[in-house]
């Protein structure tokens, strides 16, 4: 096995071992032992349950999106695609940094690159865009969260964020990319302009085939929002396996937001900053001493083991070729 992959491997795991056992070790409290006795078993069954739920309706999404593009792919390309995504979003920063490995597999199904790209545009644009919807009523429903975040920045920036795809959508059905696209390809060889232009215009008709498929968009949106929901709900099973008292609206709202700030993380899979955050949101929810166990529980069932299983299919399938697209994106940024 390539050593540069290996030594990326080590270092994602001593990051994931170490900053769990410092969360655990600065937060605990004596007194979080007497909810540990409490604890029950079948909580983390469930848990795994509705983070299934949530991993199925993502690849339902995918497949929605790909049959939006008149491209079609089997449950295990499926798989694949999804579980990737959270391998290589742990080891590069950023809400694009599993974009390389679902592109890949989707070319191994043979999807083209551009339509592959579309997808993936979408797929990530759906779930900010699913999340900032939500944050008016998060806010509405949580008085502690409206004190330190002022609506009016919250909807200014919802703003901006929900008119980028429009914008997207508005400029393709224009020449301005084109103008831009020869602006910007002046000076470089004849093949790779043309390459370039097409690989624009693959891109193009790809957007208008979404356009002219406006219910399985929608249909796309819900799916999305229903992976989200069913992702973020480990969370509350574990509140509910320590028979800790919480509303229900309240956790998830401070879920939603913790993980839309975590799309634009500039640390591999927002490690620490995950655990940070979810130390200051949840702190004055949970008992003394259990918001540093609830954080790592959290981490582990929501991210670490989808990206163990995500490791194993990226690795088997395309070993070094991942590290190179990996150092490939990391000169991009």
């Amino acid at each position: 096995m390539n050593k540069k992959l290996i030594g990326r491997l080590l270092l994602v795991f001593v990051i994931i071992v170490l900053i769990p056992a410092a969360v655990i070790y600065f937060t605990f409290d004596i007194r979080a032992l007497e909810y540990l006795t409490m604890f029950k078993p079948w909580s983390i069954a469930a848990a795994f349950g509705i983070l299934a739920v949530g991993l199925i309706f993502d690849g339902l999404r995918l497949m929605t999106l790909a049959r939006v593009t008149d491209e079609r792919l089997s449950i295990k390309e499926v798989i694949n695609v999804v579980l990737s995504n959270y391998f290589l979003a742990v080891l590069t920063p950023g809400a694009s940094g599993g974009a390389i490995a679902q592109i890949m597999f989707m070319k191994r199904a043979n999807v083209p690159v551009a339509k592959a790209t579309v997808i993936v545009f979408v797929r990530t644009i759906m779930s900010i865009t699913f999340l900032i919807l939500l944050v008016p009523f998060v806010l509405y429903n949580d008085a502690f969260l409206s004190e330190w975040m002022p609506p009016a920045v919250i909807a200014a920036v919802s703003v901006i964020f929900i008119s980028i795809p429009v914008a997207v959508v508005l400029l393709m059905r224009t020449r301005y990319p084109e103008f831009w696209l020869v602006a910007l390809t002046g000076k470089l060889s004849h093949d790779y302009r043309r390459k370039c232009f097409n690989s624009y215009y693959e891109f193009k008709k790809a957007s208008f085939i979404m356009g002219r498929h406006p219910l399985m968009i929608l249909r796309a949106f819900i799916e999305s929002g229903i992976s989200l929901l069913g992702i973020y709900a480990t969370v509350p099973m574990f509140f509910l396996g320590m028979n800790i008292q919480f509303d229900w609206l309240q956790v998830m709202g401070r879920m939603v937001l913790l993980n839309l700030v975590l799309y634009f993380s500039p640390t591999p899979g927002g490690s620490g900053i995950a655990e940070a955050g979810f130390i200051v949101l949840f702190a004055s929810l949970l008992p003394e001493g259990m918001v540093g166990i609830m954080a790592v529980l959290w981490r582990f069932t929501a991210e670490y083991f989808p990206f163990l299983l995500g490791a194993f299919i990226s690795i088997r399938a395309f070993g070094s070729n991942i590290i190179a697209a990996n150092n490939l994106k990391e000169r991009e940024n």
